[in-house]
């Protein structure tokens, strides 16, 4: 009798086991993270109506550059014969991102950029115009963004969006990996003391963007 008892504990268990696997069995599901860095990601359509609701922040990468040039002998932010500047391709790239913009009815709200020419080159081709903004590139020590941060943080009213042109190094080091490709963008929404990732965009992924 004990070993039968034995044997039918046995495959009791078993039957627990093999149902939990099963495909149709429902598992525990994983807490969220309700951390600022949480990927909260949208696409498509439910990304469009985000950018359009606004409240948001999209930060850049400048798009592409020439790296036969370099940034060691310019002397202010102004002297752009002495800084790497966008490609041809890059300017291309920069149009083309406002111009989809545009077309899907975007709200802007501010435009800030890195005074540096490249991402203010890159600004000017998206939308236009854009405002100067040192905090964006200014470092305090070593890996230590505190006017980018704020920026990225700080909450943005409903209807209007907070597009920014910044560098790779700076994001990264705020931000963490993985580190922005040349023209990609971030989509964040702002919690006043941290953000959320909404979605990523390469510079192809704007023309996908549905237009409805």
């Amino acid at each position: 009798m004990r070993a039968i008892g034995f044997i039918t504990c046995v495959l009791s268990l078993w039957s627990c086991l093999a149902f939990a696997q099963a495909p149709g069995a429902s598992a525990p599901q994983a807490e969220r993270s309700s951390s600022p860095d949480a990927q909260a990601r949208l696409q498509g359509v439910a990304l469009v109506r985000a950018l359009r609701a606004g409240g948001l922040v999209i930060y850049f990468r400048h798009t592409a550059t020439d790296f036969s040039r370099n940034d060691q002998s310019m002397r202010s932010y102004d002297d752009c014969a002495n800084q790497r500047l966008l490609s041809e391709q890059g300017r291309a790239d920069a149009k083309a991102i406002g111009q989809r913009i545009t077309a899907l009815k975007l709200p802007l709200g501010s435009v800030l950029a890195s005074p540096m020419c490249r991402t203010m080159e890159h600004a000017r081709l998206m939308f236009g115009t854009a405002t100067p903004t040192a905090p964006m590139r200014e470092r305090t020590e070593p890996n230590q963004y505190p006017g980018l941060k704020r920026l990225l943080s700080e909450r943005v009213p409903d209807g209007s969006n907070r597009w920014m042109v910044g560098h790779g190094t700076p994001f990264r080091a705020v931000a963490g990996a993985p580190h922005l490709a040349e023209g990609e963008a971030i989509v964040l929404k702002p919690t006043g003391d941290g953000w959320v990732v909404l979605a990523r965009l390469a510079v192809a992924d704007w023309a996908a963007l549905p237009m409805r």
